[in-house]
């Protein structure tokens, strides 16, 4: 924990959703020290198709893009919200300077940690990328963005990582993009398509365990910073896709009648007690018109891979 307030926000987040019926822990949470590292596992999966799609469009498909994100102007700034390792936008940074050199570069995390180890591998890769790191919410950072220069901005949010969200929050989401962006800029978003749901199921329930791993490893995580004692092999990693809503969903199910103690407050989890902990939505090309058209953005050009899998979607204002 990197202060006091996310320590407390982690503690309110864990007792309130133990608290209910049925239980339920946030996939924000995921992302620690280990569970980072265990994410990082499972993009080179051979299930996890996601990292790959996404991969071959920029790799494939970067001067194309590029080409679009200069369409209206020959500069242009990059601003991605959550920016993990940044390999994949390397990839468009590189295509970016060839075309315009005073491009700057803004990544926004909420992880100080993670922050520095971007910026220390962009100085490696791109030594001449001018790159401003922030730390703290999206909006209000993307706001500042704003303030700070007039140049045109590219915003990315990659990954599918907004599959994480359930329609009502990626409503609330990409309206409140739209609220901190300015006319001329452009919204670059990577969404998970419906397919096949057997290819989809094996994506978050591989074979070698390693997503159960990863959603177990939330329960090391609160025993860890909150005094919890679960008792995880006392737990088990169950996922599912839904194909008529189109979500995938995750469970860490009870495997058998028990109580566990967090941070003071004793829970009672009954045999196969399952705990919600993440939704992982895919998508039509219909949704990805409504939720732009829905929150004041027209869609610019959609960007595949071969085997149409995924979509990189580029939207500006309307």
């Amino acid at each position: 924990m990197s202060n006091g307030e996310s320590r407390s926000a982690f503690e309110r987040d864990v007792l309130a959703g133990l608290s209910v019926t049925p239980k339920h822990l946030s996939s924000k949470y995921f992302y620690d020290d280990e569970g980072s590292r265990l994410f990082q596992k499972i993009m080179g999966l051979p299930e996890y198709y996601l990292t790959a799609c996404e991969t071959e469009i920029f790799t494939e498909q970067s001067g194309e893009i590029v080409s679009r994100l200069l369409a209206e102007g020959n500069t242009i700034d990059i601003v991605e919200l959550g920016a993990g390792d940044g390999v994949k936008t390397a990839l468009l940074l590189k295509e970016v300077l060839a075309k315009d050199s005073s491009a700057k570069y803004t990544p926004i995390d909420i992880s100080e940690v993670a922050m520095t180890e971007l910026v220390e591998n962009f100085r490696l890769q791109l030594p001449h990328l001018a790159v401003e790191p922030k730390v703290g919410d999206y909006f209000t950072s993307l706001d500042e963005v704003r303030k700070s220069s007039q140049r045109r901005k590219a915003v990315l949010f990659l990954g599918s990582n907004i599959g994480n969200f359930d329609a009502e929050r990626t409503a609330l989401f990409f309206s409140s993009l739209r609220a901190v962006m300015n006319e001329g800029d452009l919204l670059f978003i990577g969404f998970d398509l419906q397919k096949n749901p057997r290819v989809i199921h094996r994506a978050y329930d591989d074979a070698g365990g390693v997503t159960a791993k990863f959603n177990l490893n939330l329960l090391e995580r609160i025993n860890r910073e909150l005094g919890g004692n679960f008792i995880i092999d006392n737990f088990l990693h169950y996922a599912n896709y839904r194909p008529i809503e189109g979500s995938a969903r995750s469970y860490l199910i009870s495997r058998e009648l028990q109580k566990v103690e967090v941070a003071g407050r004793e829970f009672t989890f009954e045999p196969w007690e399952p705990i919600f902990t993440e939704i992982s939505q895919k998508y039509t090309l219909a949704m990805i018109e409504r939720y732009a058209a829905d929150a004041g953005f027209r869609v610019v050009n959609n960007f595949f891979d071969r085997r149409r899998y995924y979509c990189n979607s580029l939207w500006q204002p309307k």
